[in-house]
């Protein structure tokens, strides 16, 4: 089911613009595109192509992540990665591109990923830490802060961050999987 469905993901969903790699938005019946958004919540798909061994597109699809965090020095939820315009101003402290960043790190060992990492945490650091912890950002555009601070900001976004930079031993990767909000659970099968 999976080799099925990703042949179809990577011919229609899949996008190049500009040389990079994208996944916009598509009609599921005929396949035609139908929108050229990208966001927070689908820079998790990097990892979900290592788990399925296609290592080489998840490192250029970070790559296009990256490029979406660096537009503002902080990811926005959403973008138009046509015209590279923010298309929702919002960061929420999300976890995806970080844990992206993680698997490729573990299925490489690249240390680029490593550096994307450092990027992901000082750019945290710098325009979302407040008097009593971290901050949603209201606007990436201007880094005003919101009031709010979701539970996987610390379930997911710093123990993806924790792991990232964690030797390898501190979690048995092969003899775990992640659940929701990062919980690892033992692999029992």
């Amino acid at each position: 089911m999976w080799d099925e469905s990703i042949k179809a993901v990577n011919t229609y969903v899949a996008d190049t613009k500009r040389g990079e790699l994208w996944y916009g938005e598509v009609n599921m019946e005929t396949g035609k595109r139908t929108g050229t958004y990208f966001g927070s919540l689908e820079a998790f798909f990097p990892a979900v192509l290592c788990l399925g061994g296609d290592v080489d597109r998840a490192a250029r699809l970070e790559e296009s992540c990256l490029k979406m965090w660096n537009l503002y020095g902080i990811e926005p939820e959403e973008i138009d990665y046509d015209s590279m315009k923010v298309a929702y101003k919002g960061y929420y402290l999300r976890p995806e591109i970080i844990e992206s960043a993680y698997y490729l790190h573990h299925f490489t060992g690249d240390a680029k990923y490593l550096s994307m990492g450092e990027t992901f945490f000082q750019s945290i650091v710098k325009y979302c830490r407040a008097d009593a912890g971290y901050a949603n950002l209201k606007d990436v555009t201007t880094k005003e802060q919101g009031d709010s601070m979701e539970s996987f900001f610390f379930a997911e976004t710093l123990k993806y961050l924790y792991l990232l930079f964690a030797p390898d031993e501190t979690l048995p990767f092969n003899q775990v999987i992640f659940a929701t909000e990062a919980h690892p659970l033992r692999k029992t099968w």
